[in-house]
């Protein structure tokens, strides 16, 4: 075999089999040797310093692959590796060709599988290829479109066959991934290797995207110069999310869920803050089956009920259209040299992988004799789990898939086992061939298809692994299509004369997104004042540890019941236990529950998972600054989560980390999120909840009456948990006394901490939201605040500090408003989320679809 060095790099030595780097001749490519004469100038730790940049810069933008079930965590870093993949322009433009023709006749076929169906009368398609596929969805038939071509959006993995060339091994045309993730390599890479990406004359990825945003805006029922565009995506647990949210921020359109957009009168509609606004185009990431529950999928929350029907009325363009994914289909890859001579006249540009459809007697008999030397799928799963490498069953695997054959023949194709091509990869101080698949794009541009000067190139872990998977912790590498002469740098840095992008303000603001930056401000605000809360009942703790105490001073116990008021996590500290020990005769070990059970409900631990959950659902609105301090606060919560019996000291110095990153957190969302996108949405979240908070830490603190002892301490932390004893010392210089505080933390209009400072904020804020403009009377949630904060412009510290008689321990007057308080914020926060994030009731089936298995 041969082999290559790299300046301070070991050996490179191919793998059998054809490797990227080498002519069919064994003689090293010469752009492949212009690469590595750049990597010997870098040398190896140069080239591993470059590496160590690109992971970090991925890691600041955010960049994740959603894995369910994963150990490592949902969010699963996105890897690139620093070594890109090179292609000839010459070689690319015959793949170019050779897409463009695919992509026509997946086309032609899509059109007429859903229309006259010429294929299968004239024999060219057996119907149980087409009429067997789950993807093929009979109440899409007879829709027509306003745009010139149905599949507008095409893919096609590749893998280098036997021969050289490259061969098509999938087609993806349902809701193609990875375009998102192509622009952040080919971003990152750039940036990394600025003077190699110049020097190799690598194609720019701009125009195609320029293509893009021109189709989706060409793809318009009503030709106008900005329809309204969105692109729906089933949320942020799906697995390429963050593409979703990349691409959201890249176009300029609004990221929708399936709630936020309705049917009425045959129009699809975008709830927004200011009602419903009409929608053009969906940029659709949902599958097809889960897009409408009411003519699909009825037990699907992810897609819009009735679209189909505002797409047959040729009122809405979606894209890719639901019932594309037929086409996503192994079995149809044998008749496609015929759909080739039928449509076209023509031969395929690009080979295909050897493909027998057991549908076929003769097909079937040759798949069941060598079952053991090929790959065996079903015509409508492509997924990983479905497939079947015949080399890696025993006899008696071997026996149960034939069976499975012979059953229901139709349903299974096999392929011949192809080796992929290997590229370098950087491992460590080494180059590695790796086994690689290129996923290449095409999408509609008039009556022709534009391809992707490049595409997403996903490579195997290790030397060993066959198969490429983002879901087996493969790596991607940037795609170089190289020409000859020096690429212009593209300085167009505008989609079109005019915007496109259908939010204009706050009244276009999708209901779902404004609902969770509304919930966002909520569990921000919430776990801030708890973590600061706890604390400061943890350091009480720690002092009464340290002088071997037990915990049983009436103070004490005093703040762990408030600690349990103020996380809500019942019976803890409030309540005696039926069954089991007391929380109060080992306060530690409830205290530990309070802060690291994730499955105690008002824990930090959930709250924390809440407030995660919250955030990413907005990630496209996000500043890299943000998701920096955000990865500080998981991986910080995430070491602590891994400690079993932390100490009371460790606690603490976790709690202060938390505490401060929070803080920088709450800042950078001021800074990077305007009003117009929802930030007053999450200040309104973020002021009621830190209210209600307060109301809940007054009523546990101050509303009994105890000794003056117990009582000054328990002003103090108060104080100090609402950091704002220096304040007070500062404004009363005197004593603690209860009329101080209450005029300080409840009563003062000046002092932004104070209760009726953010009551005050929060009348000013809920009265710029849409609904609130209306006419003069107040709506119903301003009448809430207005009537909460009237009463605390009512009362008067010394009446509220006084109880009835000198016997009575209750202060009567604090509890009663403050339980009037609590009550009117609970009624405020029911009218926000009826009258803005009150989606439609789910609508039923008149029957049930049958879905074959």
């Amino acid at each position: 075999m041969p082999t290559t060095k790299t300046s301070g790099l070991n050996r490179y030595t191919p793998l059998q089999g054809y490797d990227e780097m080498y002519a069919q001749q064994g003689n090293l490519k010469p752009y492949w040797q212009k690469l590595l004469d750049s990597f010997d100038h870098l040398g190896v730790d140069g080239l591993i310093g470059r590496q160590k940049d690109i992971d970090w810069l991925l890691s600041e933008n955010g960049v994740t692959y959603n894995v369910y079930n994963d150990p490592k965590g949902m969010h699963r870093p996105w890897n690139l590796n620093i070594v890109p993949f090179l292609l000839r322009k010459d070689e690319w433009e015959t793949v170019e060709a050779g897409l463009k023709q695919r992509a026509e006749l997946l086309d032609l076929v899509l059109t007429d599988i859903y229309g006259e169906r010429m294929l299968i009368k004239n024999g060219v398609v057996p119907h149980e290829i087409i009429y067997g596929h789950r993807g093929f969805l009979r109440q899409c038939s007879g829709i027509e479109y306003v745009m010139e071509k149905f599949l507008s959006i095409y893919a096609a993995d590749l893998a280098r066959g036997t021969d050289g060339r490259l061969w098509v091994v999938n087609d993806r045309t349902e809701a193609p991934s990875g375009m998102g993730y192509t622009l952040e390599n080919r971003s990152t890479t750039s940036r990394i290797l600025p003077e190699m990406y110049a020097k190799m004359n690598v194609t720019r990825l701009s125009g195609f995207f320029q293509g893009l945003n021109r189709m989706l805006v060409e793809a318009s029922p009503v030709k106008k110069e900005n329809p309204h565009i969105v692109i729906l995506t089933p949320g942020s647990h799906n697995e390429t999310y963050f593409e979703h949210a990349y691409l959201s921020s890249f176009l300029g359109y609004p990221l929708v869920q399936g709630n936020d957009l309705v049917v009425r009168d045959g129009f699809l509609w975008m709830k927004s803050l200011n009602g419903l606004k009409q929608i053009d185009v969906v940029l659709r990431r949902v599958d097809d089956a889960f897009s409408d529950p009411l003519e699909l999928r009825e037990d699907s929350h992810l897609g819009v009920a009735g679209l189909l029907d505002v797409v047959r009325r040729k009122n809405v363009s979606v894209i890719n259209p639901v019932g594309s994914g037929v086409m996503e289909n192994p079995g149809l890859i044998p008749f496609m040299p015929s759909i080739a001579q039928y449509f076209l006249g023509q031969d395929l540009i690009l080979p295909q992988i050897a493909s027998w459809w057991c549908g076929q007697e003769k097909e079937k008999k040759y798949v069941l004799e060598n079952l053991s030397r090929l790959v065996v799928k079903r015509i409508d799963r492509t997924n990983r789990e479905s497939i079947h490498f015949g080399e890696f069953l025993d006899s008696g695997e071997l026996d149960t898939l034939k069976q499975k054959i012979l059953e229901r023949p139709y349903r299974f194709v096999a392929q011949e086992r192809i080796s992929f091509s290997t590229a370098p990869n950087l491992v460590k101080d080494s180059l590695e061939p790796r086994n690689l698949v290129t996923r290449a794009f095409c999408i509609a541009s008039g009556s022709d298809y534009q391809v992707m000067p490049g595409g997403l190139v996903r490579v195997a872990p290790d030397r060993k692994t066959i198969r490429v998977s983002n879901h087996r912790g493969g790596t991607s590498k940037d795609f170089w299509i190289l020409e000859d002469k020096p690429v212009q740098e593209d300085r167009v840095r505008f989609w079109q004369k005019k915007s496109s992008n259908a939010v204009s303000g706050l009244d276009d603001l999708p209901s779902l997104t404004a609902e969770n930056l509304y919930w966002a401000g909520r569990y921000v605000g919430r776990t801030l004042i708890n973590a600061r809360f706890i604390r400061m009942v943890m350091r009480q703790l720690a002092m009464v540890q340290n002088r071997n105490e037990t915990p049983d001073s009436e103070k004490l116990q005093t703040l762990l019941r408030a600690v349990t008021h103020l996380t809500g996590t019942y019976p803890g500290f409030a309540e005696k236990a039926k069954k089991g020990p007391q929380a109060m005769e080992n306060p530690y070990l409830e205290m530990l529950s309070v802060i690291k059970d994730p499955k105690k409900v008002g824990s930090l631990a959930h709250t924390i998972d809440m407030f995660s959950n919250s955030y990413y659902s907005i990630r496209n609105l996000w500043s890299t600054d943000m998701w920096r301090v955000f990865e500080d606060i998981q991986q910080l919560w995430k070491s602590f989560q891994e400690e079993e019996q932390p100490s009371i000291t460790r606690i603490l110095r976790v709690l202060n980390k938390l505490i401060t990153r929070l803080i920088a957190f709450m800042g950078l969302i001021e800074e990077s999120i305007m009003i117009q996108q929802g930030l007053l949405l999450y200040f309104i979240g973020l002021q009621l909840e830190q209210s209600m908070l307060t109301i809940t830490k007054c009523r546990s603190l101050l509303t009994i009456k105890y000794d003056a002892h117990t009582e000054y301490d328990l002003l103090e932390y108060l104080l100090i948990s609402h950091e704002s004893l220096n304040i007070y010392r500062y404004s009363y210089r005197s004593y603690i006394q209860l009329e101080n505080v209450l005029n300080l933390v409840v009563l003062d209009l000046e002092y932004p901490r104070s209760l009726t400072y953010m009551l005050n904020r929060l009348q000013k804020d809920i009265a710029r939201l849409p609904q609130s403009k209306y006419d003069n009377h107040l709506n119903s949630y301003q009448k809430y605040v207005f009537e909460a904060f009237a009463k605390l412009r009512l009362a008067e510290a010394t009446s509220l500090a006084k109880t009835a008689t000198e016997e009575d321990f209750t202060r009567e007057s604090l509890d009663t408003l403050l339980g009037q308080l609590s009550e009117l914020l609970y009624q405020t926060s029911q009218s926000i989320t009826s009258s803005y994030f009150n989606h439609t009731n789910t609508q039923n089936q008149l029957f049930t679809q049958f879905f074959p298995i």
